[in-house]
């Protein structure tokens, strides 16, 4: 069942989000060239346990960070593993989720370091693809019309969008529906649903929108580590993401 959030709930979780928005911003600032992965862990703990907040991804059973890191060919769920050095080249996705006051907050960015000009394409795609992916987030639209955004501004570059994974609602939990895919769904036939059968936009809805793509394939597999998600063509994959409400105004994004 779709969680709406009152108008009070929005504004708890708006405070969580302002929060969640300046610790992404400073782990964004921080990764550089020789950082390490645990680093950027060890921040954001610092970060979030200064605000008053907890990390949202703690809560997850079996996992113990803050963070999710990610390198490359990484695409989600790396563990920030002290060994992981950034270099020169690197792409690095940094996914990380807050709990404040009962309601969490997600948000990702990838970041490249002295990237060639062809992996700083590749991250202004999904720069464009989140943003106006969020534009369809309205009232009486539908989670087809923000997939619909997404799949066609990363294929028209020439990448593809993920396959195996999805945004999501978010709220009281950290997963809530409704599922929102990077592509359109199939229908019968192996053409695209239709748009009525993904379900409405309506205000007081919280959505996690995600744009996860790759350079490659879509395919991924799962690491010996047991939760880094990774392409299986070895090729740079990045993601974005902002936890974003549903308002009569329009869309708000509550993480920037």
């Amino acid at each position: 069942m779709i969680s709406i959030k009152t108008d009070e709930e929005i504004k708890i979780m708006a405070e969580g989000g302002a929060i969640l928005a300046r610790v992404k911003t400073k782990l964004g600032n921080t990764i550089k060239e020789g950082v390490t992965a645990m680093e950027i862990e060890k921040l954001a703990n610092k970060l979030i346990s200064d605000e008053g907040a907890e990390a949202s991804f703690k809560k997850v059973p079996g996992y113990h960070w803050a963070t999710c890191i990610n390198v490359n060919e990484g695409l989600v769920h790396g563990i920030p593993n002290p060994s992981v050095v950034f270099k020169k080249g690197d792409l690095v996705s940094v996914d990380v989720g807050l709990f404040f006051k009962g309601f969490h907050t997600d948000t990702s960015i990838s970041v490249g370091i002295d990237l060639s000009d062809d992996s700083k394409k590749f991250l202004e795609v999904g720069k464009k693809a989140l943003k106006e992916a969020i534009a369809k987030a309205r009232v009486g639209n539908h989670i087809y019309d923000i997939s619909e955004r997404i799949e066609k501004i990363v294929t028209e570059a020439g990448y593809c969008p993920i396959r195996a994974l999805v945004g999501h609602g978010v709220g009281r939990e950290l997963h809530e529906e409704p599922q929102i895919p990077c592509f359109l769904p199939a229908g019968r036939h192996g053409l695209p649903g239709k748009i009525e059968e993904s379900p409405e936009i309506v205000e007081g809805m919280i959505l996690a929108i995600e744009v996860m793509y790759a350079l490659g394939s879509d395919k991924v597999h799962i690491l010996e580590d047991g939760w880094t998600i990774a392409m299986r063509d070895d090729k740079i994959s990045a993601l974005f993401e902002e936890t974003v409400a549903v308002t009569l105004k329009g869309p708000k994004v509550l993480t920037v």
